[in-house]
């Protein structure tokens, strides 16, 4: 009887064993690939952090262009607001993402894109770390200056706070060539910017006027995002961009450091260690 019951306990005592394996297995099946499906973007495994790279020409939207040739993609950096608009909407909705960060390598685009960008940080519940490699000019800036931490490095191209719509004018040239433009719109301003004809003092004082107020905002958007004197912002905003040193100094970024400054970062304030998904 004993020997009986001795071995009922060894029975059972395996079967806890085995079940409890089981049940490990069983969890962790669930935490590596259930939460991998409940991410809104495909993320792997234990992501926590979202990664946004911005690169090249911002653009409200994203175009593919092809080789008339091969018909195949011709590859493009293109940074779409569309697109990272999207992105930052969707992680916003994703509880298991703590913190974005936005990398950056671009010099600039669309006022209208950047500035679709700059918002969709700003209204981020969500901690937002800009991380600048290259260069962040012009709009890639004005995205920048929306982060909540920024990063550069001491040799990272950054600012160009300003506004141009400079163009080739060749009508002296067309001249030359004996060609003659005939002007044939329905108003005088229709087709104010075309290369080849000359620019009008008048249209050029529209131009003039539309530059101010782009350029009046990008200073007031930078002054309130990186919470600077809009005087002093003024001061720095004629277009020319200085190095990630420089720009610390001026309180342009807020530290010299890359993405694993970022990293160390999160894992100081947010209390977590950072698992990044590309988006």
């Amino acid at each position: 009887m004993k020997e009986k019951i001795k071995k009922t306990l060894k029975i059972i005592f395996l079967l806890a064993i085995v079940l409890t394996i089981v049940m490990y297995w069983f969890d962790q099946y669930n935490y590596y690939f259930g939460e991998y499906y409940e991410h809104t973007f495909e993320c792997p495994f234990k992501s926590n952090v979202a990664l946004i790279k911005i690169q090249g020409e911002i653009m409200t939207y994203g175009t593919e262009l092809v080789d008339p040739e091969s018909s195949e993609t011709i590859s493009e950096d293109i940074a779409s607001s569309e697109t990272v608009v999207d992105y930052i909407n969707q992680i916003e909705e994703d509880d298991y993402m703590k913190a974005i960060i936005v990398e950056i390598d671009s010099y600039g685009g669309s006022p209208v894109a950047s500035e679709e960008i700059m918002n969709a940080l700003k209204r981020a519940a969500k901690p937002t770390i800009a991380v600048i490699r290259e260069g962040a000019a012009s709009g890639a800036y004005l995205i920048a200056s929306a982060a909540d931490r920024i990063y550069a490095s001491e040799v990272s191209d950054i600012g160009s706070i300003g506004v141009t719509m400079s163009y080739l004018d060749y009508s002296q040239k067309n001249k030359q060539e004996g060609l003659t433009y005939q002007q044939l719109s329905s108003g005088k301003f229709k087709d104010t910017g075309d290369p080849d004809k000359e620019l009008t003092a008048e249209e050029k004082e529209l131009f003039m006027r539309d530059i101010n107020i782009l350029h009046e905002a990008f200073v007031r958007n930078v002054a309130e995002n990186r919470g600077l004197d809009i005087e002093k912002v003024e001061k720095l905003a004629d277009g020319s961009t200085m190095l990630g040193k420089a720009a610390k100094e001026n309180g342009l970024i807020d530290e010299i450091g890359d993405i694993y400054s970022a990293e160390e970062w999160i894992r100081k304030e947010l209390k977590i260690e950072p698992e990044i998904c590309v988006y």
